[in-house]
């Protein structure tokens, strides 16, 4: 992977496509890393777009850091960082979950960094789960992630993706049973975000909202509808997949990310 210093940390990111195609910067989800992209970048490679794939502080390769840095604001500062310092902008941001707060974020503050958002299995609004994300935080920061495996995964996929995709959710699996009790201060600021949906109002960065409709952690409407209401949006619910709809679903994600893309696309 290449890397790149921004302030106080090193990120690292994997870069693919046409060098002169219009960037697309990819923002992985809580527990996943860059790789969870992988099939999505592809697909968009291959219509020409030049996608750049991130590690978020204490996700893959690049390192963790105090609570405080691990904030959905400290994120999108990271996000706008790196941004300007590959000199992506305006680029398309495509986030899933966690990456999906940090994309709506960036729209809201520096719309002039974005061209389109794409949010998918992500939401506008504070956390609607608390009271049953809290206790499962705090064993991760007790345990690690592996006594807690199959609740995780349970969150992040969809019901026929557990049933019948052992080749997609295996890796998974072992990578994150793997994660330790460190992961919790990052899952802590996740279900602690502040919501963004008065920042949304008259957004004019244009924003699809691609939603899962087997998403156990934000079901729709959540994800779809009231993201795309608040940020003024268009929005597109997945079927076959969950909460990490980049991941089980991507032919569709990509298909409803390339029309996006063009609807908005800024003439030579």
């Amino acid at each position: 992977m290449r890397t790149i210093e921004l302030d106080d940390t090193t990120i690292a990111y994997e870069e693919g496509g046409p060098a002169d195609g219009v960037p697309v910067l990819l923002s992985h989800s809580l527990f996943f890393d860059h790789r969870m992209f992988d099939p999505l970048a592809a697909l968009l490679q291959e219509a020409g777009f030049r996608t750049i794939a991130y590690d978020q502080r204490g996700h893959g390769q690049t390192p963790g850091a105090p609570r405080e840095r691990l904030t959905m604001d400290a994120r999108t500062a990271d996000a706008a960082a790196l941004l300007r310092g590959l000199d992506l902008a305006p680029a398309h941001v495509v986030g899933n979950s966690m990456g999906g707060f940090v994309g709506l974020r960036l729209a809201a503050r520096h719309p002039e960094l974005v061209r389109t958002v794409g949010a998918l299995g992500s939401s506008a609004e504070e956390e609607h789960q608390l009271e049953a994300f809290a206790p499962l935080v705090e064993r991760l920061g007790e345990e690690g992630a592996a006594p807690a495996i199959d609740v995780l995964l349970h969150i992040m996929f969809g019901d026929t993706s557990l049933a019948s995709r052992p080749d997609l959710v295996a890796p998974w699996r072992e990578r994150m049973a793997a994660l330790s009790p460190a992961i919790a201060d990052s899952a802590l600021e996740v279900i602690h975000r502040a919501p963004v949906v008065e920042e949304l109002a008259g957004c004019a960065v244009p924003v699809l909202a691609i939603s899962g409709a087997e998403d156990h952690a934000y079901p729709p409407p959540l994800s779809d509808e009231r993201l795309a209401d608040a940020a003024g949006g268009r929005w597109v619910r997945v079927d076959g997949a969950g909460h990490s709809v980049a991941l089980e679903q991507p032919e569709a994600c990509a298909a409803a990310l390339l029309e996006h893309f063009a609807r908005h696309a800024v003439p030579a």
